[in-house]
């Protein structure tokens, strides 16, 4: 028996595969035979849902067959037979036919589990135009409500108004519609979304022309976003009537906007895709957005709930059938990489340039370290100074030197202003800080090594300190560089210290985001070929405050924790509020193989790494510590900055409130379900 830790049905996920099988024209012996099939290998590889097309039993497009007694008694007959071998069977199982109730024919969905049919859906949009003449065969079921409708020997519920909904699954609601269905400008499934439903179904014909895939794609990533939930999606394909049209057999599983798998098109075999859908994400994203709850109170939609049992197990590891990328602030794909990098930096630029004229300034300090945080505070400093048609000579650019600065980084430094063309000079503040230790008659001004927090914030505060007084003297502002990884994690002085300036660039982006940044302006050499050395040989230095002397720098992931794991942890954590478990759980299928999955290209092979298990649970508990019991003060008092990343900003102003003073022990005790 495996821990539940490692199910992922613990964590709010349920597997859903979308089945394009080959038919034969108006054969429904041979169509239940293949979905049969298709339903057992879903079966067999973890599936608790499996969608088929629009009229799979029978075929689409048979037109006035649909009207023959012996092809509709054919169809009821293969239902018997799927029923009863959906007995043995764990998926909800979704299938599309002809059916007859009261004298008229509808295009049903027709929803299976384990030998009952919970419900079935007619279509309520039918096509009449162009290539479709449904209206010849069907009747519509938009107005169908509170009825039921015989099957297989069973009297189940039958309308538009149906939902499923799983009692031993949180959050698990599924709703059914008909290709058609989407097409209209309020699909059915929007009020069903808005009506609690999480999943939403669209078994589909959708035969294939020029340009309408792409069309297919945007339209179910956009109404899933929109609806904030899933949407698979099954088209017709191989073994389709081409008589005067052709197929595809596009399936897809949408989750919140984002494709999670996808069949290829114009197979000539049967394609069963699957994915994990994230039902907690979708749930925490509905209690977030507040105006999707306001809108649900607006429209007041009213559906049935049929309940049902879905018995997922928790004792048994399927994996996690779903892309969980390393970097949830940097993606994997390079256009995209590219684009994001490009936004996040005008982002940072067009901050601090409306900031300079809405202050009437025309200079800014910066103090420059030589490390990353800096470095990219100085490049969008840079950038606004341009956007402003301001010369670069106005940024006053300070490399501060005290007891710990290393040669390394105090060259790079000054290798950055000089490239750069800005306003560049040093200011050693060792004997400020040598003047308060002793002033406080701290042990380290009669030269004891003792290297405590305040000798550390004794540094830390004086540079802050002078950087504000330079800012005076100069009628300037001083730029921020600490960015949203130190804030999470408290790494940083409050009050005079780095916590503190006038308008902070870095405060929404995080450590990991700030390295790809850097390596973008690097590999295009987008500040002049001068600058791309110094910026490769400040991502390779080690991440340090430098304010403890001796022979082995100071390393900053060793005591707060790998940054890569901490922006991790940081997301999920402030993004979706998931609980410790399921980010662990995430944590650990984006991090056990060093060799499984995408890694951005720009990260070189050596620096590709893994964490097992107890290493994430470890750094998880510190980051739970440090985020949720010791720092929030700090970020109550954050200065100005600009958000970036749709993971969001720890702003008192923006995305993330919290008192000062509350406990973490609620997080804490959730790291007990961590094996």
């Amino acid at each position: 028996m495996t821990h539940p830790f490692f199910s992922l049905h613990t964590h709010g996920f349920i597997r859903a595969a979308v089945a394009c099988p080959v038919v034969r024209v108006a054969d429904p012996a041979f169509n239940v035979g293949r979905t049969i099939e298709m339903a057992r290998e879903a079966h067999g590889r973890g599936a608790s849902l499996v969608l088929f097309p629009e009229l799979g039993l029978s075929a689409y497009a048979i037109d006035d067959l649909l009207h023959q007694e012996a092809l509709l008694s054919a169809v009821e007959a293969a239902l018997a037979e799927l029923l009863a071998a959906s007995r043995d069977l764990h998926p909800l199982i979704v299938v599309g036919a002809p059916l007859r109730r009261l004298g008229r024919l509808y295009n049903c969905a027709v929803a299976i589990l384990r030998g009952r049919v919970l419900a079935v859906t007619p279509k309520s949009y039918l096509p009449n135009y162009r290539e479709f003449y449904e209206g010849r065969h069907f009747a519509s079921g938009a107005s169908v409500v509170g009825a039921e409708i015989s099957v297989a020997g069973q009297t189940v519920p039958f309308g538009a108004d149906v939902l499923l909904a799983a009692s031993d699954f949180p959050g698990l609601v599924i709703h059914t519609e008909i290709c058609e269905d989407v097409w209209v400008p309020i699909p059915p499934s929007s009020r069903a979304a808005l009506a609690g439903a999480t999943v939403l179904l669209n078994l589909s014909a959708s035969n294939a022309i020029v340009g309408k895939s792409d069309y297919r794609q945007t339209l179910c990533a956009a109404h899933s976003g929109r609806c904030l939930a899933a949407y698979l999606y099954s088209a017709a394909g191989q073994g389709e009537s081409t008589t005067d049209l052709a197929w595809d057999g596009e399936a897809m599983i949408y989750e919140k906007g984002d494709l999670l798998a996808k069949a290829p098109r114009f197979s000539q075999t049967p394609q069963l895709v699957m994915a994990d859908v994230d039902v907690g994400r979708l749930i925490a994203e509905r209690m977030r957005q507040g105006t999707f709850g306001d809108c649900a109170d607006s429209e007041a939609p009213s559906f049935r709930r049929v309940t049902f049992e879905l018995a997922a197990p928790r004792d048994v590891d399927l994996g996690l059938m779903r892309d969980t990328p390393r970097f949830p602030f940097v993606p994997n794909d390079e256009a995209r990489l590219a684009e994001l990098c490009f936004e996040a930096f005008n982002i940072q630029a067009h901050g601090l340039a409306q900031r300079l004229r809405a202050a009437g300034m025309r200079k800014v300090v910066i103090g420059v370290s030589g490390g990353l945080d800096s470095t990219q505070a100085l490049l969008v400093a840079v950038t606004a100074m341009e956007r402003l048609d301001l010369p670069r000579e106005n940024i006053l650019a300070f490399t501060l030197p005290a007891f710990a600065t290393t040669d390394r980084t105090k060259n790079n430094a000054w290798r950055l202003m000089r490239a750069l063309g800005v306003s560049a000079q040093e200011i050693d503040v060792s004997a400020a800080c040598r003047q308060m230790l002793a002033d406080i008659a701290h042990p380290a001004a009669r030269g004891e090594p003792v290297y405590d927090a305040t000798y550390e914030n004794v540094q830390a505060g004086a540079r802050t300190s002078l950087l504000f007084r330079l800012a005076n003297l100069n009628d300037a502002i001083v730029i921020g560089t600490g960015d949203l990884s130190e804030l999470a994690l408290g790494w940083c002085t409050y009050g005079v210290g780095d916590q503190m300036s006038h308008y902070n660039v870095n405060a929404s982006v995080p450590k990991t985001l700030i390295q790809h940044l850097i390596r973008w302006c690097a590999r295009d050499a987008r500040f002049g070929p001068e600058t791309v050395a110094v910026l490769v040989d400040i991502l390779g230095t080690e991440i340090s405050p430098e304010l403890i002397p001796g022979e082995e720098a100071q390393r900053t992931e060793a005591f707060v924790g790998p940054y890569a794991l901490q922006d991790f942890n940081l997301y999920y954590t402030t993004r979706y509020g998931f609980s410790p478990a399921k980010t662990a759980f995430l944590s650990w299928h984006a991090w056990r193989d060093a060799n499984a999955g995408e890694w951005p290209s720009v990260i070189a092979e050596g620096d590709r790494v893994a964490y097992d298990l107890a290493q994430i649970k470890h750094w998880l508990t510190v980051f739970l510590r440090r985020f949720f019991a010791t720092s929030q003060f700090k970020r109550s008092a954050l200065p100005n900055g600009p958000k970036v990343s749709s993971g969001g900003s720890l702003s008192p102003r923006g995305d993330w409130r919290a008192p000062s003073d509350s406990s973490a022990e609620a997080w804490l005790a959730g790291l007990g379900e961590i094996p």
